[in-house]
């Protein structure tokens, strides 16, 4: 049996960014007690935003780039391509990234544990199975190691924004092929979780014990999935989209 202390092993370093209205602190503030409570090792946790207003001082907070992108990118995640620089602050070695709607159910250690040799490793996008594509919701990179990605998009932003539907399929791209998380690890609480109509009427989601993260990409918000709502921006859409009550992720979400 192993008698090595947790807390002399290498630190590991978190990442999320904040820029806009879309996430408030609170979503920061989630992320890093989730993270806390779900490793056994000393942790550095960094956000980069353009509001540090009610970020928790445990975090270790810096200013978003300067904005020097075409206006249609001021919001749209192409923005994060910053990260692929030769540098980014004083970051070094594997670091993950997760997005701000995620809940953190298991342990994080795993993500960095796993295959550390790669430059990148990444959660297969839940709607392109088999494409080569990851989803960006949560991805382990190498800082410095991928320049290629931003050399690639700082000479002409726009034009890789045209090509290339979203900022993960351009990053998967541009790295040719790309490693993937285990399935188990990384699910979709709308792809991976609800169950297909017309089972989600009458069936809570449930959280697979191997799971260690759970992405709520579009609709439904944390919040809103634990209430049970699911909010269209059409009424016939209530036919289909729905999701009950799910109690269990506020004892994550927190």
């Amino acid at each position: 049996m192993s008698t090595a202390d947790p807390s002399q092993a290498p630190r590991q370093t978190l990442l999320c960014l904040k820029w806009g209205d879309r996430y408030s602190s609170e979503y920061v503030n989630r992320t890093y007690a989730m993270a806390m409570r779900n490793t056994s090792r000393p942790l550095r946790v960094v956000c980069f935003t353009d509001d540090p207003t009610g970020i928790r001082e445990e975090v270790e907070v810096f200013p978003m780039p300067e904005f020097d992108l075409p206006e249609r990118m001021r919001w749209h995640p192409f923005r994060r391509m910053f990260i692929f620089k030769p540098e980014l602050a004083d970051l070094t070695g594997n670091v993950l990234h997760l997005d701000l709607d995620l809940l953190i159910t298991g342990s994080i250690d795993a993500f960095f544990d796993y295959r550390p040799e790669l430059d990148f490793c990444v959660c297969e996008n839940w709607t392109q199975i088999g494409q080569g594509i990851g989803n960006m919701s949560v991805f382990r990179f190498r800082v410095g190691a991928l320049t290629k990605v931003w050399d690639r998009f700082r000479p002409d932003p726009m034009a890789m924004m045209d090509l290339y539907r979203n900022s993960q399929t351009f990053v998967c791209r541009t790295l040719g092929k790309v490693e993937f998380f285990p399935s188990e690890w990384c699910l979709s609480f709308k792809h991976s979780l609800i169950p297909r109509w017309p089972l989600n009427f009458f069936k809570t989601p449930v959280l697979p014990k191997e799971t260690k993260v759970i992405a709520f990409t579009g609709k439904p918000d944390i919040d809103e999935a634990t209430r049970g709502e699911w909010p269209v921006n059409k009424p016939w859409k209530k036919l289909y989209k729905h999701v009950r009550p799910t109690a269990w992720i506020a004892d994550h979400w927190r």
